[in-house]
């Protein structure tokens, strides 16, 4: 294997939340009269940070979204969570099988990483190894994230292996010189591959033998 850290983007990699939450924010936009397609929803929001999200929408409608908008979709993406979010199908495979440590960088606050990671069982592999949009001073696309937990993890980014399912997100691995690998299960490929993703595949149960892992046998991972 050709790296010494693989960082892990939350939802949509490690965790099957995105067309939860992006059916529970479809739902609240269509009632402030933003009527878009689930398949929209992924083109104009996924990877964005909240901030960004907030931008669009006022693109879109003309005018802000309520004040109270934010911490409602939280409610209730929230709810939604707790009674289905599951791990994305074939990651647990994946992380058993890392020889090198891994973490997770992501766009999404500390708190919802905390409900989903800890929802699916996740949260005790990367407990001390989650860094958010709320580290840093620029979201995805911009490098931080990535930049912080490579340097946190005393990696460099060049030995960095990035595992992303947006295009806003594969830019910010290219961004911070790693080598992006793109999961295309909800993203359109061409996307992922105009934002300059490095390898592409559909199913997580590729993703190791793309990492160059041995996938006759399974690997216990040392992840702390």
């Amino acid at each position: 294997m050709d790296y010494d850290l693989v960082i892990f983007d939350c939802d949509g990699v490690l965790v099957d939340s995105e067309r939860i939450t992006n059916r529970v924010f479809c739902e609240m936009l269509g009632e402030l009269g933003l009527e878009l397609t689930l398949e929209a929803m992924f083109q104009k929001f996924v990877g964005q940070a909240m901030d960004r999200c907030l931008h669009i929408i006022h693109q879109e409608l003309g005018r802000p979204a309520p004040e109270d908008f934010v911490p409602e979709l939280r409610r209730r993406a929230a709810m939604a969570l707790l009674e289905e979010v599951t791990p994305v199908e074939g990651v647990v495979d994946v992380l058993d099988r890392l020889p090198v440590p891994a973490c997770v960088a992501s766009a999404g606050e500390h708190a919802k990483m905390q409900l989903t990671l800890g929802k699916t069982g996740l949260w005790p592999r990367f407990e001390g190894r989650i860094f958010s949009a709320d580290d840093v001073e620029r979201s995805k696309p911009a490098p931080d994230v990535y930049l912080l937990a490579a340097e946190t993890m005393g990696v460099a980014p060049e030995r960095c292996a990035v595992i992303e399912d947006s295009a806003a997100g594969v830019m910010a691995g290219v961004a911070a010189g790693m080598t992006v690998f793109a999961y295309t299960a909800d993203v359109p490929t061409d996307r992922l591959r105009a934002a300059g993703a490095h390898h592409l595949f559909e199913r997580m149960h590729d993703l190791p033998a793309l990492l160059g892992l041995n996938t006759s046998t399974p690997i216990t991972a040392p992840v702390a």
